[in-house]
């Protein structure tokens, strides 16, 4: 299990729809464990495989007490209630805007063992889950921000430091991807 390096805003890894997992093994156990690993290094909620440069369908959590990870994950939106509030993202580091969001949702998919999991909680949660999943779906957090505030966010986006800097070295790969393109 080793921590990888986070893929920055501007990394087409970062925009590109991820892949259903389709082989419960050893990889993805592997996979799951370098997500917890980096999540927990970057101080971080949540962390999605395409952010570490994967293109499948996994992410990590650990939020509010709840922890754990989702493969293949969606979420059924409980309620008409919204909640908005700061969000960031550690592919967008050092940065928050409020973001609004589903207040209760219920995600389903597998645990890494191919074994059906449900989940729900608390409100922090709720946003996590949807945050994590637009990240599957080659969303940020930023698209769903209002027109005025995502001009703010995208001037100091390519104001940070971090903004423009030559994407992490990686030759290969630990985690194939099945045969399916990135």
């Amino acid at each position: 299990m080793s921590v990888q390096p986070v893929r920055l805003f501007g990394d087409p890894v970062l925009r590109t729809p991820a892949v259903e997992v389709t082989t419960f093994d050893a990889e993805l156990r592997k996979l799951v464990a370098d997500l917890t690993d980096t999540m927990h290094d970057e101080g971080g909620a949540g962390l999605a495989a395409p952010q570490i440069g994967v293109g499948l369908r996994v992410f990590t959590y650990d939020v509010d007490g709840f922890s754990g990870h989702l493969v293949n994950p969606a979420f059924d939106v409980v309620g008409e209630e919204e909640q908005v509030g700061p969000e960031g993202c550690l592919s967008i580091p050092g940065l928050s805007w409020d973001c609004r969001r589903h207040l209760h949702v219920v995600a389903h998919g597998w645990n890494m063992h191919g074994e059906p999991v449900a989940v729900e909680g608390s409100e922090m949660l709720a946003r996590c889950i949807q945050h994590e999943t637009d990240h599957l779906d080659g969303v940020l957090f930023v698209d769903r921000l209002d027109p005025e505030t995502r001009r703010q966010a995208m001037a100091e986006i390519r104001a940070a430091q971090w903004f423009g800097t030559p994407e992490p070295v990686v030759k290969t790969s630990p985690h194939p991807l099945f045969g399916k393109a990135r």
